[in-house]
């Protein structure tokens, strides 16, 4: 059975659709992209292994429904725009278009649709409507803010300390703040409009838009309904924003938001994290013009365990390229019958070790996503495959049920064929 490490609970558990969904279906949310610069290494590592999480529930006999969205009005893509002199909407639009391009090279399977921000405002409005009625938030001048005392359990996921919750009360009006911390105070939910902004909607609460805080709620609520199976993001989201759509969701249906939460870690260059102030942020761009093809960063992204930090290095990402050659030539071998294979009788070895394909690639999978494991039980069987196969110990038959398991194998990884 699939196991996964669920940060709400910090142990991995057996997963199981558990929210009154329809039997066989998984409800999956993951943060998308925030669109004010293109994606690096780092956002797409996590994209990848979603896409593997969503890949393997499917393998396994799910129907998977997935939201991944685009944030594309936050306070940094305004202010990315203006330094460019762009609209939002040229900056955003081009980002986004990227995104889609690049995710198909790196065989990332993204949904027919793909909700964002400036798509979602009405429902935004929706929620804070709710949360206003129900006493949760309230309107200070032209902005609404959501008082996180108001919400019992409030940083639950993060296991925040409420004791060291300040006595007097502060605002924070931005959608994000620098650095892994939390702002101890009021969060803002809707940035009214004042002279000069050039992003706003006239609604029912006011002239304005939908802060950070509240555009996932909203695009959620809006596809997935308010209670989920899986929700699943970077490590930087369980610092202030996972815990913001708790409080936001809640507050609003009364249902838990998601019974399991998963959170990978950071890509790391020279030690350190990726970021502008440290001009270390690598593009996939930047590793095809070193000569890697798009399923060779897509391996490297794979070759750790997405709950461990992966150190990015040429070097790192030469090895695993060499390995996935090798691991894609012997797979192309095995899947092309010898010309004495009509002849051979089924061999009992080969039937073991095509039963390990399976076996040793679900054992390292069932184990919270070890991807890195599973290839390796992978690795070790179709090499001992390989040299049957060159003393012509394959029959036709059993050729033809390798390539069926290896096929099936690789559409979780997306690398072999």
């Amino acid at each position: 059975m699939l196991q996964l490490y669920n940060t709400m609970t910090r142990q991995k558990e057996p997963f199981r659709p558990e929210n009154g969904h329809v039997r066989g279906v998984v409800r999956m949310f993951s943060c998308g992209p925030s669109i004010y610069s293109p994606p690096h290494i780092g956002n797409y590592r996590t994209f990848i292994w979603e896409d593997v999480l969503q890949r393997y529930l499917e393998y396994q006999g799910y129907e998977v429904k997935r939201v991944i969205n685009l944030t594309d009005i936050e306070d940094k893509a305004i202010e990315e725009a203006q330094e460019h002199g762009l609209s939002v909407g040229e900056l955003t639009g081009a980002i986004a278009g990227r995104f889609i391009e690049e995710a198909g090279r790196l065989r990332i399977k993204l949904p027919e649709r793909i909700p964002r921000s400036s798509t979602s405002v009405e429902q935004a409005v929706y929620l804070i409507r709710k949360l206003m009625e129900k006493g949760y938030a309230y309107r200070h001048k032209s902005d609404i803010f959501f008082d996180p005392l108001k919400f019992k359990g409030f940083g639950k996921l993060f296991r925040l300390d409420m004791s060291k919750w300040p006595k007097t009360k502060k605002r924070f009006k931005r959608d994000t703040y620098p650095g892994l911390r939390w702002n101890l105070g009021d969060f803002i939910l809707w940035h009214g409009c004042k002279g000069g902004d050039e992003v706003c909607w006239d609604s029912e609460i006011g002239r304005g838009r939908p802060s950070w805080n509240v555009q996932d709620p909203a695009m959620i609520s809006a596809t997935l309904g308010y209670s989920l199976d899986i929700f699943c993001g970077g490590i930087d989201n369980l610092y202030r924003h996972h815990d913001y759509n708790i409080a936001v969701m809640e507050s609003v249906s009364g249902e838990e938001l998601a019974h399991h939460w998963l959170h990978g870690l950071h890509v790391l260059v020279g030690g350190k994290k990726m970021s502008k102030s440290l001009h270390n942020i690598v593009y996939p761009g930047n590793l095809i013009e070193q000569g890697f093809s798009w399923e060779q960063i897509r391996f490297y992204l794979l070759s750790r365990q997405y709950r461990k930090r992966l150190n990015l290095s040429m070097d790192g990402v030469r090895a695993e390229g060499s390995k996935l050659d090798a691991l894609r030539a012997m797979t192309r071998d095995l899947s092309i019958p010898r010309e004495r294979t009509e002849q051979i009788i089924e061999d009992e070895a080969v039937s073991s070790l095509t039963e390990d394909l399976t076996a040793s690639f679900e054992a390292g999978m069932n184990n919270d996503l070890d991807v890195p494991s599973a290839v390796e039980g992978l690795f070790g069987a179709v090499q001992r495959l390989h040299l049957l196969h060159k003393t012509d110990r394959i029959g036709r038959e059993q050729t033809r049920t390798i390539e069926e398991k290896l096929r099936k194998i690789d559409s979780v990884l997306q690398v072999l064929f």
